[in-house]
């Protein structure tokens, strides 16, 4: 769970229908949403812009077909380091999110430093990417690499709590 200066903001069921619609689709017309949610197009616009404004709603974006588009090979890779401390995991944790392969990075406890979801076009990309993200860093101690056969499922959409 990633920590947070401000408290989140208080949610109410409106917004709860307002981020549910959004999960699903977030190409959706103002009007379109506000029909959905049964509100008028103003209350619709003025609400998705407080959750924009408070950083609920992190960015709107488009999921591509991996299959469709022949993305490659998808890898799930565990990364210890020999020294744990702050400066340590902070710079490579930059290092990885600065990374366009690395799709999801995770600061990982117990076990493996890191957890990250990798994205590459062959096996010659994902050595490329050993070479420069884990064997030019003297802190890398293990890598162990899990490469995806299937995808089962893909859901990005969060857990909403239960509407007021």
């Amino acid at each position: 769970m990633q920590q947070n200066a401000t408290p989140p903001p208080q949610l109410d069921a409106l917004d709860l229908r307002l981020l549910e619609q959004l999960q699903r689709d977030a190409s959706l017309s103002n009007q379109a949403l506000a029909e959905k949610v049964h509100v008028s197009p103003a209350t619709c616009l003025r609400r998705v812009k407080r959750l924009v404004d408070s950083g609920v709603i992190e960015r709107q974006v488009a999921l591509l077909s991996p299959d469709r588009l022949g993305a490659g090979l998808i890898a799930i890779v565990e990364i210890t380091l020999d020294h744990q401390a702050a400066d340590r995991l902070e710079a490579f944790e930059a290092r990885a999110a600065a990374e366009p392969a690395v799709q999801q990075c995770y600061r990982t406890s117990s076990g493996p430093d890191f957890v990250l979801v990798v994205q590459v076009r062959d096996m010659d990309a994902y050595h490329a990417l050993v070479r420069r993200l884990f064997t030019s860093d003297a802190n890398v101690r293990n890598v162990k690499t899990y490469f995806s056969v299937k995808r089962a499922k893909f859901e990005p959409a969060i857990a909403l709590p239960a509407r007021p």
